[in-house]
């Protein structure tokens, strides 16, 4: 292998081979409901499975939160397809501790919940599914307060 040694390759290869193995592993277990609670993000499983805002909000530890023009949601006006929406969420609020996004005419109203370490930039952009034609609910924690900001999505094919 002109110059390459082959130790340095079945290293990495096998590096490579238990890295995807575990994630493998992991996803299975997220599949199965046997997520380990190491890998589990800090929202309860009642989060997720809210079937209105009021319990979702409760669910994630706040109580109703207040708007705020400090928080910037980006999303389409129109959908094509709910089964993929992109979906941004920006603040400038000082703090930030959790962003989460819901949807309130979804079968469940939680779709993302991601917690930041202090100093992360807070900033997320991801693909959400919808069901039909709802209002996108951007929903901030920041220094122990909840903050909203929403927009409405016009779905022409449900996703969900």
């Amino acid at each position: 292998m002109h110059g390459l040694d082959h130790n340095m390759i079945d290293t990495g290869r096998r590096r490579a081979l238990v890295t995807g193995g575990s994630f493998g592993l992991l996803g299975l277990f997220t599949v199965l409901g046997l997520m380990p609670s190491f890998a589990r993000a800090g929202v309860s499983r009642e989060a997720f499975e809210s079937m209105t805002l009021s319990e979702a909000f409760a669910a994630l530890g706040g109580l109703i939160p207040q708007d705020s023009a400090l928080i910037s949601l980006s999303a389409p006006d129109v959908a094509e397809n709910g089964a993929v929406v992109p979906v941004t969420v920006e603040t400038s609020l000082a703090g930030i501790e959790q962003i989460s996004i819901l949807v309130d005419k979804n079968p469940t109203m939680l779709v993302a919940s991601l917690e930041f370490p202090a100093g992360t930039e807070s900033f997320i952009t991801t693909r959400i599914k919808m069901a039909q034609t709802s209002s996108v609910i951007a929903l901030v924690k920041a220094d122990g307060r909840f903050y909203k900001t929403s927009k409405e999505v016009k779905v022409t094919q449900g996703g969900c």
